[in-house]
């Protein structure tokens, strides 16, 4: 089997408009488009267009192939799509999350140049709660196979043990008898022949969030001693385990350190790009996270082989709806009639990966309060069990709409929209000060908590949670404590928590075996949804689905540029995962009294003590630390000594430009540890610095930033930058402001808090080279691009 990449060389035009351009996939459409306040799409989709589009490629077809069997695997296009080849429609997609393959043997013309076109469907708008994107977003390969070979697919390999190491390897093929070998690296360390075979693997080492190792298997299907077919696939010998008592890898209890993710790469609006999600996974195991919450969508398969390799474990989720719509033109529509080949498509592409742990079979459906959607939920359940039964089956359930809609208290209308009484969008904010409405967002998050805490509750939704194996609670912390005794044989784990709640979720997580983990909401930041996790002091704030030119959700506790914030620290510090203590401040340019509070978010702090022209403001310090008390110096002058509760202590202090240090010490008054943030010095001008040390051929990640002298970033000298490339493509360029007009693809962006950043996509050139227009002048910087 041989697999080509398809991704260069493609035409594309929107319907309607003139010309055509060339473009390499993966390549977002929707973010193209035009933001206008009165576009449909609204806060949900970040107030972009909708459009239709053609994608159109020739390829040439050897002659050689005639007698092989050719699919397209395409790994997402947005939303529907229908794929013509030669002119024939050979294939639809309703799944604009999904991988679809279609079969082009019917379609060919071998030995000549041939046509596919693929047209996309995104004009009916609002069809998603979140950033969409649209077009061909992600990937597209070709696979050329042998007819009577290895399927697609069609090497399973499972752990059947793990002391001693067994694992079966299982081989789909229309003929021809398979010799497995099973790799570690250059060295062989097993191998056998057989259709389905049980191997040991001596000495071998498991795979685990702390311990990612990786093993390759490699089938060679034989008939009359030739070759026929080969295959690899890579996989690590990893078994999951659960029951009340916890979850449990290799034996070894494990509790979730989560955070959900949607499927958006910032800046590169909804492109999967193999470099982008390695390091939206990397800087997540930095943090301190072992574990996403695909939310609420299939993910990608290069998001799983980051988390393969980095290691990181996965609840892949299905859907964000069933059969009633959240979304006017949502997949609700197509629901009933594709779920289970969704089901057996993602049950496929993550069968091999050891970090998936979960199935996730959709997000805060009300549906199972109904007789018809339990009959679905279990059909469901039980579908998955027989395509895979080494995984649990789970849900994201946000009980207290359940439980409402039990009583036939809708949230969704079931058209698209929400139903008055139970929108909180629907709330008069015009006579509302930033005190009233951050007190009630604070209780909103304290009633979601406990929304589902009574008896009556508990019976509502107890039906739907019996037929999940692992119950995912969205915003039901106030369950935890109940379930050990209400419900001894469940497992639960909070699946879309509140960030400023992992203190007491994570005391609990670590008291209740049954309570596996908890994933907050979100781990990065995303497009769309705009502005429902900000704090900001624009009057226009003020709500939870936020005018134009809102633009980001603003919830995540890393920016779209990667930059992790203060609740990042924080929960790093709570899981028991920081050597020292962590700074961070809140925004010395935001008054704390006009600051517009969401639910979403329990502070906008993070690590810089460098506010230019801030001179005597009033400024908020808070300090993260495993200690018992912590000692705030400014300049060297001792400022205040405060205890530490819940592993942070905030201090209410005077903005002096120079340096910020934190002592924290132990009971007995010892020092155990300090940490100093320094102001930026002398002249602020541009900065370009690539995040890695070494650029090589693929994506490059350059930060673009306003610093002083001594390197440190100035987060008050915000400017206008224009940026252009040479030895490259800049496929965005643009900051982390929640809220503004400018494009990611227009070379000129703001900085925001002093920071900006450019992607750049290098080819065979042997030298990069950046050059920034700023109100200063122009700045060139040179890289050298080192060879594969």
């Amino acid at each position: 089997m041989k697999k080509v990449d398809f991704n260069e060389d493609w035409s594309f035009r929107k319907v309607g408009a003139e010309g055509a351009a060339a473009v390499t996939l993966p390549h977002d459409a929707m973010l193209h488009e035009k933001r206008a306040p009165g576009n449909p799409s609204g806060a949900a989709g970040a107030y972009f267009e909708g459009g239709a589009y053609e994608y159109e490629k020739r390829f040439e077809v050897p002659l050689e192939w005639r007698e092989k069997h050719i699919v397209f695997q395409f790994e997402g296009i947005y939303q529907t799509a229908v794929v013509y080849l030669n002119g024939q429609e050979a294939g639809r997609v309703y799944n604009g999350y999904n991988v679809t393959e279609i079969t082009a043997d019917p379609y060919l013309t071998y030995g000549e140049m041939n046509c596919i076109r693929v047209e996309v469907d995104n004009q009916n708008q609002p069809n998603s709660r979140w950033y969409s994107g649209a077009g061909i977003y992600r990937p597209v390969w070709l696979y050329v196979q042998e007819r009577s070979g290895i399927e697609l697919y069609g090497v399973r390999i499972k752990t059947v043990s793990y002391e001693p190491a067994k694992i079966e390897v299982s081989v789909t093929g229309k003929s021809g008898t398979p010799v497995i070998t099973i790799m570690d690296g250059e060295k062989t360390v097993a191998k056998k022949r057989g259709q389905c075979v049980v191997i040991d693997v001596p000495d071998a080492v498991l795979w685990s969030d702390e311990n990612p190792h990786l093993y390759q298997c490699k089938v060679e299907l034989y008939e009359n001693d030739k070759v026929l077919d080969t295959y690899a696939e890579s996989f690590g010998i990893r078994m999951l385990e659960w029951s009340p008592r916890g979850l449990f890898v290799n034996g070894k209890e494990t509790l979730l350190r989560g955070g959900c993710l949607h499927h958006d790469n910032g800046l590169l609006g909804a492109c999967s790009y193999k470099e982008a999600e390695w390091r939206k996974i990397r800087i997540m195991k930095e943090c301190g996270f072992n574990a996403v919450r695909s939310s609420h969508n299939i993910c990608p398969p290069a998001l799983l082989e980051a988390c393969d390799e980095i290691g990181m474990y996965v609840i892949d989720e299905t859907w964000d709806m069933w059969y009633r719509h959240k979304s006017k033109y949502d997949y609700a529509e197509f629901f009933r009639e594709h779920y289970k080949d969704d089901i057996q498509t993602m049950v496929n592409k993550d069968y091999n990966h050891p970090s998936v742990i979960f199935y996730s079979i959709g997000n805060e459906v009300s549906e199972p309060a109904s007789e018809e959607g339990l009959t679905i939920e279990k059909e469901m359940a039980d579908y998955i069990h027989t395509l895979d039964d080494t995984r649990a089956v789970t849900s994201g359930f946000n009980l207290m709409i359940l439980a409402n809609a039990a009583k036939g208290q809708e949230m969704y209308d079931g058209e698209g929209g929400l139903n008055a009484d139970s929108a909180s969008e629907g709330m008069d904010m015009s006579k509302m000060d930033s005190t009233m409405f951050n007190q009630m967002t604070q209780q909103i998050g304290i009633g979601m908590n406990h929304s589902a805490d009574s008896d009556e509750a508990d019976r509502a939704v107890t039906p739907a949670l019996e037929l999940l194996d692992i119950a995912g609670y969205n915003y039901a912390s106030g369950r935890y404590p109940l379930e050990g005794e209400k419900h001894p044989e469940r497992i639960i784990y909070g699946s879309e928590t509140f960030p400023h709640d992992i203190y007491s979720n994570w005391s609990m997580v670590k008291k209740y075996p049954y309570l596996i983990g908890d994933f907050m909401w979100t781990a990065w930041d995303y497009l769309g949804e705009a502005g429902v996790g900000t704090w900001s002091a624009h009057p226009d704030a003020m709500g939870f689905n936020n005018p134009y030119p809102w633009l980001l959700g603003g919830a995540g506790v890393i920016n779209i540029l990667g930059d992790p914030d203060g609740e990042a620290f924080y929960a790093k510090t709570v899981w028991g995962l920081s050597k020292k203590p962590v700074i961070a401040v809140r925004p010395v340019t935001m008054p704390d009294e006009k600051t517009i509070k969401s639910a979403w978010r329990g502070t906008n702090a993070f690590p810089s003590w460098s506010w230019k022209d801030c001179d005597g403001a009033r400024a908020f310090v808070e300090v993260y630390a495993s200690a018992d008390s912590a000692e705030l110096r400014i300049n060297g002058v001792i400022k205040e000594k405060k205890k530490i509760e819940a592993y942070k202590a905030v201090f209410e202090t005077v903005y002096e430009p120079g340096s910020v240090e934190v002592i924290v010490y132990d009971v007995d008054g010892n020092e155990a540890g300090r940490t100093r943030l320094d102001s930026a010095g002398g002249e602020i001008t541009v900065r370009i610095e690539p995040e890695t040390e070494i650029v090589s051929g693929g994506l490059t990640y350059i930060n673009i930033d306003m610093c002083g002298e001594n390197g440190i970033v100035e987060c008050n000298a915000d400017e206008p930058l224009e940026v252009t490339v040479e030895g490259g493509t800049l496929l965005a360029f643009g900051s982390a402001n929640p809220r503004n007009e400018e494009s990611y693809l227009a070379g000129r962006h703001t900085t925001y808090y002093g920071r900006a950043q450019a992607i750049v996509r290098t080819g065979d050139a042997e030298e990069l080279k950046i050059t920034v227009e700023s109100r200063q002048g122009v700045i060139e910087k040179k890289f050298a691009i080192a060879a594969e």
